[in-house]
């Protein structure tokens, strides 16, 4: 028997001709449409994807996609960046996070200009590295800025529950953990967006279960696929989302059948309920403040609450973006890339003026990867 590689798990879900028998069968059924569809792919994988694959050429002129707030770097305001800076200059502190946090621009500078600077400022490969380095450096304060939605903050609770078995006591958490349905439900109350349809992220039913998805059905009468990254796995669910149109069904589908359950992973729903609630509020980069969109941690673990110990530090001005940038705008639902008169000049990946160009999962930077220039 062959070894497993890894371009098996997925060659099957890229392969032309089931991606065109799709597009045909697509083409066939969005004929008898009573109207255009507008489909708000929620997650920036999935956006990639449809760029990276030309997805959008194969499909006929009356489906359109929108792009969604499914990026937690793009939707992190600028002031939560600042926190992230002042903890890095905190001496004798270590601040960790995930890569392209780095990069993004806060109000005045960016991780990345302050690294340079000499702070000690490291990007993550697994949270669960922040344990070696609080190990490693036990007279430091070392800060994890744990960033992501429901499919990552598992990972932040095995770090501390590890913590809390290795009896560590110099790792602090600032939580910028949010939650995809309360954003969602946002934009589509706002009813600005013109919104039909959504194609919603596997990975983090993956963990809450498709089940966080069926009240969208039953509000806004929107059909709803929880789909997987392939282009295989988003045609189909284009598909999916078509036949339900056309039978005047609204309801929450499942594609991604291969790992997305309806409950999810209650093992990893305990472990988040362990060290972290709901927040009050959470203020959305170009959305604005929503109520229980993101996590904190628990009263019980306010000694290692980064955003307590060290609040006196720490920003509490909102700030908005640059008046060019229309990353807001974007988030939302209301604009695209190439509509922003800046994007492709002043703002490239390499000299970002917002979060949605600099993310590797934000619309702008996969607009400027894909040639969706002008």
């Amino acid at each position: 028997m062959s070894e497993l590689q890894l371009k098996d798990l997925y060659s099957g879900f890229r392969d032309p001709d089931t991606i065109k028998a799709l597009a045909w069968a697509i083409k066939s059924e969005a004929e008898k449409l009573k109207e255009p569809l507008k489909i708000m792919e929620v997650c920036g994988g999935h956006t990639h994807t449809i760029m990276k694959y030309g997805l959008k050429q194969l499909l006929p002129d009356n489906i359109d996609f929108i792009h969604g707030p499914g990026c937690p770097v793009c939707i992190m305001p600028k002031e939560r960046i600042d926190h992230a800076i002042a903890l890095a200059q905190i001496e004798d502190s270590i601040l960790l996070t995930l890569g392209d946090m780095i990069r993004v621009p806060g109000s005045k500078s960016s991780l990345a200009v302050e690294r340079a600077k000499g702070y000690d400022i490291r990007a993550l490969y697994s949270p669960l590295d922040a344990l070696k380095i609080a190990e490693e450096n036990p007279d430091k304060k070392v800060i994890f800025f744990a960033i992501g939605f429901e499919t990552t903050t598992p990972m932040t609770a095995a770090v501390l529950e590890q913590m809390e078995r290795r009896d560590i006591k110099n790792l602090f958490f600032h939580i910028n953990h949010v939650l995809v349905p309360s954003a969602v439900d946002a934009i589509m109350a706002d009813g600005q967006a013109k919104i039909n349809a959504f194609i919603g992220p596997a990975h983090v039913s993956v963990i809450t279960g498709a089940k966080i998805y069926k009240s969208l059905p039953e509000k806004y009468a929107t059909p709803v696929v929880v789909s997987g990254f392939e282009p295989v796995d988003v045609m189909q669910s284009i598909l999916m989302i078509v036949k339900q149109k056309n039978k005047d069904r609204a309801d929450m589908e499942i594609q991604y059948s291969r790992s997305v359950t309806l409950e999810g992973n209650t093992k990893a729903q305990e472990m988040i309920n362990k060290f972290m609630k709901p927040r009050t509020h959470f203020r959305w980069r170009g959305i604005g403040d929503i109520p229980l969109s993101a996590l904190e941690l628990r009263e019980e673990y306010a000694a290692y609450d980064a955003e307590k110990i060290f609040a006196d530090l720490l920003p509490t001005e909102p700030i908005d973006d640059h008046k060019l940038c229309i990353c807001g705008t974007i988030l939302k639902g209301l604009a695209k890339p190439n509509d922003c008169k800046v994007f492709g000049t002043a703002c490239t990946p390499n000299t970002p003026m917002g979060s949605c160009m600099v993310s590797s999962e934000g619309a702008c930077n996969a607009y400027y990867r894909y040639g969706e220039i002008g």
